[in-house]
């Protein structure tokens, strides 16, 4: 389509060249009206042409996007488990970029410019010398391609990286917004923000400096060019060695020959921009998780049995875990205790599967975590993290974690069973309360709770809680024992990460950690008066719901 646009394009020149050679010397009337019949249909074909080419570019971007944006969205939440997370909302920016350029008219000119030579053949045509001051147009235009290409590369690549960083700025801003200002850190965040915006404005600055000149001199040069090829061809009329007609034609066709390599140079930005979120979202969907969809297992009844495992955060090198091992049997529940980054949250985290394993495996009745894609293992795990993470939409919503058509008994089952259904009851429009990105109107306690409803919706078999009571108030950790108990008394499986004792009142289990490796686990009164000692902090003892005191050095070394 695009060599017959191209063709279509010589429409003018030959126009002008029949006029100035055949119409005028004969003065014929008929020959000029049969001359612009055939112009204007070519043209209105022309133009039928170019708009179908566009609407075709149109909707190979809406193709791409089609095909990858589910994937690149799925491959962004999936990202925590193979990279550390720095703007999860970069990959979605890539994804427009490579679908906007797609659809301009950057794009055109690439599919015109291996049509160039037609052009400079016909020039050579019409007269070598006029061929010859064609191809030096287009050498030159080439060249002033390839500066522009090494000036704009690397302050595009920093552009990017800029707007990363002032995104990071903004989230952290919105998110840590009551720190901020209740600290006195906003006009230092504001300004470290503005530092950030700075470096983006000035490279944004540079890329339209570069790209702004480079545009400007390929255009007065291509005009330039156009004069002199016109001055050419009148030198050429005069010694006799081509027609009048051949003026215009050829200065014409100089133009169309340089055209595309001109309309490149003014998209440059725009193609290296895609070219490098091109490349960008190849990376990144080359970590993501594999298409392939494992066999759907049976529901996991029976056993949770952790084998001399290694996890490290996604792209560190360092273990947090070191060879963790242990096994539950359905109705046990069991709690992870130890001193701040022994490896607590990172063990839960593998045991759900947000991270990978470096070594080992985690399994469930025998079968590993990679043979369940995330959609057949969510419905059978339950998991609170440490913090708490609602979406926005009601309070059903989030309970049911969005699950279409969910039947309303279930999402009451699992308020009931958390012990949150009366306090959902008391909000100013119970269950349709709708929660906002933020967690408002719902205070921490209260998003903490209904999390824990989510957690146990469906009555999953694994259920795994971070901190669950950081939160809660005295009802609140009734409500929690209560919901352990409850996992327990049907079967499931309860791991509770802990730094206070009242977490301890259901479980069975008792897991010491530090430093990364597990330094005790078994039965919860055997494990707490062999690594335990009590503590005193405020006049009460870690039996009767303080803190959890630290293992003894004597038998943790």
């Amino acid at each position: 389509m695009s060599g017959t646009i191209n063709v279509l394009y010589l429409t003018g020149s030959f126009f002008m060249l029949e006029v100035y050679d055949r119409v005028i010397p004969s003065r014929s009337v008929p020959t000029l009206i049969g001359l612009s019949a055939v112009a204007l249909g070519l043209y209105v074909f022309h133009g039928v042409l170019e708009t179908v080419r566009g609407r075709l570019l149109a909707r190979l971007g809406a193709a791409f996007d089609e095909r990858f944006a589910d994937r690149v969205f799925a491959a962004v939440i999936q990202k925590p488990r193979t990279q550390a997370v720095s703007d999860g909302r970069l990959p979605l920016r890539d994804l427009d970029q490579v679908r906007t350029f797609l659809g301009s008219g950057g794009l055109n000119a690439l599919f015109d410019l291996p049509w160039t030579p037609l052009y400079i053949g016909i020039c050579y045509l019409f007269h070598p010398l006029v061929g010859l001051a064609a191809l030096a147009g287009l050498c030159a235009l080439l060249v002033l391609t390839a500066v522009t290409d090494l000036m704009t590369r690397n302050p595009t690549r920093l552009a990017t990286e800029y707007t990363v960083r002032k995104g990071a700025l903004a989230e952290a801003g919105h998110v840590n917004a009551e720190s901020l200002l209740a600290l006195g850190m906003h006009q230092r965040h504001v300004a470290r923000w503005s530092l950030a915006q700075r470096d983006h404005r000035l490279g944004m600055l540079r890329i339209a400096d570069v790209s702004g000149a480079c545009s400007s001199a390929s255009k007065i040069f291509r005009m330039a060019l156009q004069s002199g090829v016109l001055a050419l061809g009148a030198w050429l009329v005069i010694e006799g060695k081509a027609t009048a007609g051949i003026i215009i034609a050829s200065s014409i066709m100089v133009s169309r020959a340089l055209a595309p390599a001109e309309l490149a140079i003014a998209h440059w930005k725009g193609f290296v921009a895609a070219h490098q979120s091109w490349r960008r979202l190849a990376e990144f969907l080359g970590h993501a998780e594999p298409d392939g969809r494992p066999m759907r297992l049976p529901s996991p009844k029976e056993v949770l049995s952790v084998e001399s495992v290694g996890i490290a955060p996604p792209d560190s090198p360092r273990m947090s875990v070191i060879d963790a091992s242990f096994r539950l049997q359905a109705g046990q529940a069991m709690a992870v205790i130890g001193p701040s980054a022994s490896g607590k949250s990172t063990l839960v985290r593998a045991i759900v599967g947000v991270w990978r394993c470096g070594r080992g495996k985690i399994r469930l009745d025998g079968a590993s975590l990679d043979q369940w894609p995330p959609e057949s293992l969510g419905p059978h795990v339950g998991y609170l993290s440490q913090d708490v993470e609602l979406l926005a939409g009601t309070v059903a919503e989030n309970i049911a974690r969005f699950l279409p058509d969910a039947p309303p008994e279930r999402i009451i089952a699992a308020a009931q069973a958390a012990d949150v259904h009366d306090m959902i009851l008391h909000l100013p429009d119970g269950y349709d309360t709708r929660i906002a990105e933020t967690g408002a109107p719902l205070s921490t306690g209260q998003r903490q709770r209904i999390g824990l409803a989510r957690a146990l919706f469906g009555d999953p078999f694994l259920v795994v809680l971070d901190e669950p009571n950081s939160n809660l108030d005295s009802d609140g950790e009734g409500a929690l024992t209560r919901a352990i108990v409850g996992v327990r008394q049907r079967g499931g499986i309860c791991i509770v990460v802990a730094h206070r004792a009242s977490a301890l009142a259901a479980v069975d289990q008792v897991l010491v950690m530090a430093e990364g490796r597990i330094r005790a686990f078994g039965p919860r009164d055997e494990v707490l008066r062999r690594v335990l000692a009590p503590v005193q902090t405020g006049g009460v003892t870690a039996d009767e719901g303080g803190p959890i005191g630290q293992p003894r050095e004597r038998e943790v070394a």
